[in-house]
């Protein structure tokens, strides 16, 4: 899968592209119904599959303090794109250009001269363009202009509810893994480089690899999990994604993951970490003894885990 980013006119296949958009923050069911539909109509017409999201969320930018948190990074919505036959996957920067560029001008200036939109496939709320006064009925009306056909696909029903990123974003802050998965159809899953840290782990005789995850990941708590990227067949253990307040107060997120029963040297390895089950919430302890001791706790719990299913 090739990665762009930015309204720019790059690589234009002769024959066009099919095109979806949206954040697609967690690539659940409804999103995956949307980017089948563009898939198949790229492999029917001859056409390039792509797929278009904005970094940050546009709420980021008009209201920071009310954004919601990222479910996953960009790196691991990339690997469930690909995974999918995504051809394309474009990022466009969202800022104050973007924001204030009128529907009109997003048809004419992106869809239409930088993508080559032959077939576009939109969700049934899909708004865009300054004030969001873009939609499926502008989109048809510019179809005779442009050249293309508009698709809207309606929304995903599971369990009962509406498919969607708020529903999902609850279900991960009450931890709730498994009801998680089902929503998105593939694991919970983090993944990025293995990076030097304080060593306070291994200290601790708890040795962990360190992990930087987006400031806005939505997940928190201690996790069991696997790790795959540093052998044949993934790898048990217990992760700990927070802040570390008992350690330091520099509000930076990290994700440590101590692994059962290896070592070896990760540093600059590209790691994948699946989420299992949530043990419980991060918390702050009095002292480093109390601190030890609860993870020794949680490598009993994630041991036992392990113990009773099978991944």
């Amino acid at each position: 899968m090739l990665i762009f980013q930015g309204i720019s006119p790059r690589r234009r296949p002769p024959s066009g592209r099919a095109v979806t958009i949206g954040n697609f923050d967690g690539v659940h069911l409804g999103h995956q119904a949307l980017i089948g539909r563009t898939v198949t109509l790229a492999q029917q017409q001859g056409l390039k599959s792509a797929l278009v999201t904005f970094e940050p969320h546009p709420r980021a930018y008009f209201s920071p303090q009310s954004a919601p948190g990222k479910i996953q990074g960009l790196r691991a919505k990339a690997a469930v794109l690909a995974g999918l036959g995504v051809d394309e996957l474009w990022i466009l920067r969202f800022g104050q250009s973007l924001a204030t560029m009128s529907a009109e001008d997003f048809m004419q200036k992106f869809l239409f001269e930088s993508m080559q939109a032959k077939e576009l496939v939109i969700g049934d709320d899909f708004r865009f363009g300054a004030r969001r006064r873009g939609n499926l009925e502008l989109l048809q009306q510019a179809s005779g202009q442009f050249g293309w056909r508009v698709h809207c696909i309606n929304a995903v029903h599971a369990g009962g509810e509406r498919a969607s990123s708020s529903r999902l974003r609850a279900l991960l802050a009450r931890g709730e893994i498994r009801e998680a998965e089902a929503l998105m159809g593939h694991p919970v899953f983090l993944s990025g480089h293995v990076i030097h840290g304080k060593k306070l782990g291994r200290e601790l005789g708890v040795p962990t690899l360190n992990i930087p995850v987006p400031r806005s990941l939505l997940l928190s708590g201690v996790f069991v999990v696997s790790v795959s990227g540093l052998a044949d067949a993934p790898i048990a253990g217990v992760a700990s994604l927070g802040h570390r307040p008992t350690i330091e107060q520099s509000g930076r997120l990290l994700l440590e993951v101590h692994l059962f029963d290896w070592s070896g040297d990760a540093y600059g390895k590209i790691v994948q970490v699946t989420v299992h089950e949530k043990l419980r919430d991060e918390a702050r302890f009095e002292s480093l003894q109390s601190m030890t001791e609860q993870m020794h706790l949680d490598l009993q719990q994630a041991r036992q885990y392990f113990s009773q299913h099978v991944h």
